[in-house]
Formats: structure tokens, sequence, C-alpha cells
């Protein structure tokens, strides 16, 4: 029962904080709670965020898939400085991912604050929740820094 109150909080949460996304993953998981299939839990854990990333990729790739962008748009990102800057950010970020993976295996009851945190920022700054793995690499950039500064 513990579960679903923490799932309806975070209805809750989602509504008030404009949050389809949060809304809408938190209802599907509770109706699978509820409609006793939570043997799908696991899977969903396991593969959810493979499947996520390869529906946010499909999504980013539509342009090239559509003809909207051509080869001569490549061409200019990687002569033009803010395509070289695209690509650098595009680089850091995969490398902060990366990162975020390891602290997630490190330490994976982590996700508890990068849950609430990414709840946080959705609802007082407007954002939208990219995924753990870049809220766990930039925690990850965080906590060396804090260490670094004052030791651990």
């Amino acid at each position: 029962m513990n579960g679903e109150i923490v799932l309806l909080i975070l209805i809750i949460i989602g509504l008030i904080g404009r949050s389809p996304i949060i809304t809408t993953a938190a209802c599907i998981l509770l109706i699978i709670k509820l409609i006793s299939l939570e043997r799908f839990l696991p899977t969903i854990e396991r593969r959810g965020l493979e499947l996520g990333l390869l529906f946010l990729t499909m999504g980013v790739l539509v342009p090239f898939a559509s003809g909207r962008i051509a080869f001569k748009d490549l061409t200019a990102v990687i002569t033009s400085v803010p395509g070289l800057i695209a690509l650098t950010g595009g680089a850091l970020a995969s490398y902060l991912n990366g990162r975020g993976l390891d602290l997630l295996k490190i330490d994976p009851q982590l996700v508890v604050g990068l849950v609430i945190g990414s709840i946080l920022g959705i609802i007082f700054f407007r954002g939208i929740p990219v995924g753990p793995l870049m809220a766990a690499g930039i925690t990850m950039v965080i906590m060396k820094l804090v260490f670094f500064i004052w030791g651990k």
C-alpha cells in the first residue's frame, strides 16, 4: 500500500506542477499495481530507460528521416562556431550520462534524491525531466567538486 500512496502523491505533485510526464508515468505505474501486474515492474525498471532513450533518440532523428535536415546541414554544423559548440555539448552530455550511470551502479539509493530533485525542478523552475542519467552525472560532478573543496 505504501507504493500506491507515493504514486498518488506523485500524481498530485505532477498535476500541481503541470507536469504531464510525471503524472502520466505515475498513473500508469499505479494502474499496473492496482490490476496486479507487479510482475512486470522489474522489466519496466530494467528496460524502461532503454525504451525511453530509444523513443527520445527517434524523436530527435525524425528531421533526418523526413528530409528536413539534409547532408549540407551536417557540414554546416562542423564548420560553424555554434555547430562546434553543439558538438562539444553533445559529447559532454554523453560523458556526464556515463558518469551518472557509474554513480547509480555504486549508489542506487540516490535515485530517490534525483527523482525528488527532478520534480522540484519541474515545479519551481518549469524544467523538464531529461532522465536520471543526466541528473546523476551532474550529481557526480557536484559531489566530486564538494569532496575536492572540503575533502573526504
